[in-house]
């Protein structure tokens, strides 16, 4: 295949590989400061993500501008139209990540990230409530993204200055997110399972009430009640998924593999955030076992994504 043809089947999806390097990125970050060490790997894991996620939004506009007919088949498509908010996601990432290196920087990013995350989410509702062509079988955790980004603002909000602001998106991200959950349940329980390529996106299911928790505890500056059901629920979820790692293990390697990393990521910085609170010992230990099986996720889907790559397995037609 030509590299024409390839620039025209670039996937949307392929942003969560920053989504999953920034959450490995905010884990060692929030790591390192809590244990009071500095391994001096903080600007080296930001600029490998920043500048990965310049490479692919170039590769994307480039596709933007040759092939728009591609990229309006992805905005009307009723699962890869979920995935183009993780660009916006990305950016509110990286404005998180450079919040105590570069804090201007971080508050640019911020809004940037978050202003073209509530136009994907404006979009995309739209289109869930006016669409003429969607099922009950297109529904996967996959719908979570759009809601996921709102609930990411809220982290580095307050610490700009913009706690209100940050309180609007968390209302909604929160709001919509118990929505869709049981929507995913009831498609989950009562039709056909997802197809293979999709089944890595149920460890989105982690998300929400990890980065809620996260988000809350940043707004309130306390572990509260609600702090806690967010964590627990997201704690309770990593687990479940866990008992079924042989079953995703069999799965065929999709890019959609990367849904295994920023949930997860999640979980180790809520967890790490636990410890921090409450320093208790159990939450450590749960915190480095996390933030390995973290590093060795991340470490692996770049490899398999990398030969993927080189072996020329990636931007393939579908079918």
């Amino acid at each position: 295949m030509d590299r024409a043809s390839r620039l025209e089947n670039f996937p949307i999806s392929i942003f969560a590989v920053v989504m999953g390097l920034a959450g490995l990125t905010l884990a060692w970050e929030k790591a390192q400061s809590i244990y009071g060490i500095d391994l001096h790997i903080n600007g080296i894991l930001i600029g490998i993500t920043g500048g990965l996620f310049l490479l692919l939004l170039g590769i994307y506009l480039s596709k933007i501008a040759r092939y728009r007919a591609a990229v309006l088949a992805e905005l009307r498509h009723p699962i890869k139209l979920n995935f183009f908010p993780t660009i916006s996601i990305s950016i509110i990432l990286l404005s998180t990540a450079t919040l105590q290196m570069a804090p201007r920087l971080s508050e640019l990013l911020w809004f940037s990230g978050g202003s073209l995350h509530l136009l994907f989410t404006f979009y995309i509702m739209n289109i869930w409530i006016h669409h003429e062509h969607l099922e009950i079988h297109h529904m996967n955790p996959a719908w979570f993204i759009p809601v996921v980004g709102n609930i990411l603002v809220p982290i580095a909000g307050p610490a700009l200055g913009y706690t209100e602001i940050s309180w609007f998106y968390f209302s909604i991200g929160i709001l919509f997110w118990l929505v869709l959950l049981a929507i995913v349940f009831y498609r989950v329980l009562f039709h056909n399972p997802l197809p293979e390529r999709l089944m890595p996106t149920f460890f989105i299911l982690i998300a929400p009430p990890a980065v809620g928790f996260i988000a809350y505890t940043k707004l309130t500056g306390e572990i509260e009640g609600p702090a806690r059901i967010l964590y627990y629920t997201g704690l309770f979820l990593t687990f479940l998924l866990l008992t079924q790692v042989r079953r995703f293990a069999r799965l065929e390697f999709f890019l959609s593999w990367w849904a295994y990393s920023f949930p997860f990521a999640a979980i180790t910085i809520g967890t790490l955030l636990m410890y921090d609170h409450t320093r208790l010992p159990g939450f450590q230990l749960l915190a480095a076992v996390f933030l390995g099986i973290l590093t060795l996720i991340v470490a692996y889907l770049s490899y398999r994504t990398a030969m993927a790559v080189s072996r020329k397995k990636v931007c393939l037609p579908e079918g």
